[in-house]
């Protein structure tokens, strides 16, 4: 009886030490356990924040805008490639099978002239190239670059009405449809196209990413990317095409500035290239025997050959030195 005694006891006493080790110690474990758990989730709540604030700083929709500058680069790259693009950038239906068959028109009947005024079969080669292939591209990038400049003399306008709509409380889809009735063209049809995109349940960046594949000028970009930047993370809209507005305005300062300064520099580039052909078509003018060799000779042909590329290397080199990029 006592052995059960005294091994009851000392269990009593066991339980009782194991109780107050386990369940007091326990608790205060948990309770500095809990109290980590919630400094911890505290910290990673604060960091959280901190992040969500600092992906709205300027510094961080600056990277945005670099990173989407260089997509938007790179997508206008490619596009350029193709001549279904390049149809587009000139306002131009693009017809590709009708584009080829004027080309190859216009490239016979050039060689067909050249051929029947100097009985040269490689000059006529030349011209046929020149006129069938060179000629349309060359046009088309004319087209496309006088109606990007008149797309870009205009569209700081189109961002103030917009910006005004947007101060007096008109949504943004009323400003752009103002926009197209009111501008003149090519700037009032691409918003008119950009207002039937949006009609038919098109998001506002993936009508603007169209409008800059038909029209690829910096400004109409820099409008994207604002746009694209605001609806993420918010802000002041008005604000920021009012900025936009000014710097466009500053950049066509700019541009008229350094248009103004390099003027002499493009005069004489383009009387030093333009002065070996012109003096060499007075002289066969006035004294065909004197530059007759030239043309009949087989050495005359290869002479006026290397004189070609040569000259060709000139111009581009005279070129590269007054083409600045702003």
């Amino acid at each position: 009886m006592m052995i059960f005694l005294i091994a009851f006891l000392s269990f009593v006493v066991l339980a009782s030490v194991g109780f107050f080790l386990t369940g007091g110690g326990g608790s205060e474990v948990a309770a500095k356990r809990a109290q980590a758990i919630a400094v911890g989730a505290g910290t990673a709540a604060r960091r959280k924040s901190q992040r969500g604030a600092a992906s709205k700083t300027p510094e961080e929709r600056r990277k945005q805008i670099m990173l989407q500058l260089k997509e938007s680069e790179q997508r206008e790259r490619k596009a350029r490639l193709s001549l279904n693009a390049r149809l587009q950038h000139a306002g131009l239906t693009p017809n590709i099978k009708t584009f080829w068959i004027w080309s190859i028109a216009l490239g016979v009947i050039a060689a067909l002239i050249v051929l029947m005024l100097s009985r040269i079969p490689l000059a006529a080669l030349g011209a046929g190239f020149a006129f069938g292939y060179g000629a349309p591209r060359w046009w088309l990038s004319f087209l496309a670059n006088r109606r990007a400049t008149k797309f870009t003399a205009i569209f700081p306008d189109a961002i103030d009405i917009l910006v005004r709509g947007i101060k007096s409380g008109l949504p943004v889809h009323d400003g752009l449809k103002v926009i197209a009735k009111e501008l003149p063209a090519p700037l009032g049809p691409e918003f008119q196209r950009l207002n039937e995109n949006i009609a038919i349940g098109m998001g506002l960046d993936m009508s603007l990413e169209k409008m800059c594949e038909r029209m690829p000028t910096p400004e109409l970009r820099f409008f994207t990317i604002v746009i694209a930047i605001q609806q993420k993370t918010g802000g002041n809209l008005a604000e920021a095409l009012g900025n936009l507005s000014n710097v466009l305005r500053s950049r066509r300062m700019m541009r008229e500035k350094i248009k103004a300064l390099s003027s002499e520099a493009i005069a004489s580039a383009c009387i030093i290239g333009v002065l070996p052909p012109g003096v060499g078509i007075t002289i066969y003018v006035t004294n065909p025997g004197y530059m007759g060799p030239l043309l009949t000779d087989p050495r005359g042909n290869l002479m006026l050959l290397g004189g070609a590329v040569w000259m060709m290397c000139g111009i581009l080199m005279m070129r590269k030195m007054i083409n600045f990029k702003f």
